[in-house]
């Protein structure tokens, strides 16, 4: 019988910013890609907010793969997780963010820069494992096309969204936004007691940029 083992590897991982790290700034974002996306053209959505006092970073799932594989391997895509080895995968991706937010946010005088975590269709998940165990502290989390992960539901592991800003944002003609597929997510968020607000638009699976503005207070 086949005996599985683990291994605890270093290897290299890929995050794009767009703005200044240098430069103090008031507002930071952590985006997160959704599945089959790669970091760098993600991050193309977000230059509304490049204003000069605003970075956003944008790190890349750690398993890529070629997402027409049967046909030509041109398009190259990555992966938060799957459910195989889930446990070690998750456990992979805190790490990297916590790296990622020592490493770039961990420098910034927290008292004067908010910080802003979205996650986008399968990286909803992992910006809100993230808020929920990693070391930032998230003033506000934006869950963008993309639910809370069922284990959150539970009261006494959402004590940290709780004290965080969490905002739904939903296509109005994204399969997720149906009233039928919302209400689990806003059972689950009210028997966990985390108070969040609903944003929507006119559109479906992507990232709108009207709404992005609204986010951003522009």
């Amino acid at each position: 019988m086949p005996h599985e083992h683990h291994l605890k590897i270093l290897r290299s991982a890929r995050y794009y910013t767009l703005g200044d790290a240098g430069s103090a700034p008031a507002d930071i974002w952590i985006v997160l890609h959704g599945y089959g996306q790669l970091a760098e053209r993600f991050l193309q959505r977000f230059t509304p907010l490049d204003d000069g006092r605003t970075l956003v970073v944008a790190p890349e799932g750690l398993s890529r793969f070629y997402v027409d594989a049967i046909t030509e391997h041109r398009k190259v895509g990555a992966s938060w997780m799957t459910r195989e080895d889930r446990l070690n995968e998750i456990e992979d991706y805190l790490g990297f963010l916590d790296a990622i937010h020592d490493e770039i946010v961990g420098r910034v005088d927290r008292g004067r820069a908010s910080l802003t975590v979205l996650g986008f269709s399968q990286g909803a998940a992992t910006a809100a494992r993230w808020a929920a165990a990693g070391h930032g502290r998230v003033d506000r989390l934006v869950l963008w096309a993309g639910v809370l992960p069922p284990e959150l539901a539970a009261p006494d592991e959402a004590s940290r969204l709780r004290a965080t800003r969490l905002a739904l944002v939903l296509g109005d003609r994204d399969p997720l936004a149906q009233p039928e597929a919302l209400a689990p997510q806003r059972a689950a968020l009210e028997r966990a007691g985390v108070p969040y607000e609903i944003l929507s638009f006119d559109g479906g699976h992507e990232i709108d940029e009207a709404t992005l503005r609204r986010l951003a207070g522009r």
